[in-house]
């Protein structure tokens, strides 16, 4: 591909990434807030809050924990946020044993306690797993998300909130989950320890 051409994409690509951004804060900051209120309550009671996913979602759940775990914006305590299947050992055994869809949700049975957040990335919101992990979260009292793209799906059966990304292309998705999962971080970080 000439290097022109290579310009033109990124320069499209990333125009379409903004576009979807805007249009998510347009059309999403209910839901959005929402999900930010709940963090943030069940943070102020003791609670923890936990984050799976498949593939990249995976990667994004490891993402957004960490800088709850450690640090936003600032040098301050730290929270008590957590991925489901971390452990390559548990997941693997439970996967094994019990199948791939229980490798969550197996988890939130040992671990996630009432007033606990779990939060479920999903671009398709039929993920099976993570449908298992935010049911048994249900069950258990926990107050429970997901995070999907523009379609109904699975999860809107399941789930206290759904934020849906009005897309249906992976890619710009997850970028929003991303973009979002930040957000979430920021707001939590500044009402838990505000700055003097």
């Amino acid at each position: 591909m000439p290097k022109a051409e290579m310009i033109a994409e990124f320069q499209k690509q990333l125009r379409e990434s903004a576009e979807l951004k805007l249009k998510l804060a347009d059309q999403c900051g209910e839901a959005m807030a929402r999900i930010a209120v709940a963090m943030v309550d069940a943070f102020k009671n003791g609670n923890s809050v936990w984050f799976c996913g498949n593939g990249g979602s995976f990667t994004d759940a490891h993402h957004i924990v960490g800088e709850l775990v450690g640090r936003y914006g600032y040098d301050r305590p730290a929270l008590p946020g957590f991925v489901l299947g971390a452990g390559v050992a548990a997941m693997t055994a439970i996967a094994n044993d019990y199948g791939y869809d229980q490798v969550f949700s197996r988890e939130v049975k040992g671990s996630v306690k009432a007033g606990d957040v779990v939060v479920g990335l999903t671009t398709s919101g039929n993920s099976r797993n993570v449908c298992e992990a935010l049911a048994a979260a249900g069950e258990l009292g926990a107050f429970t998300v997901a995070m999907v793209g523009q379609m109904q799906a699975k999860v809107d059966e399941i789930a206290d909130i759904v934020l849906h990304v009005p897309s249906t292309l992976t890619p710009r998705i997850q970028e929003c989950h991303i973009a979002v999962g930040h957000v979430l971080c920021d707001i939590v970080e500044k009402a838990m320890f505000p700055k003097s």
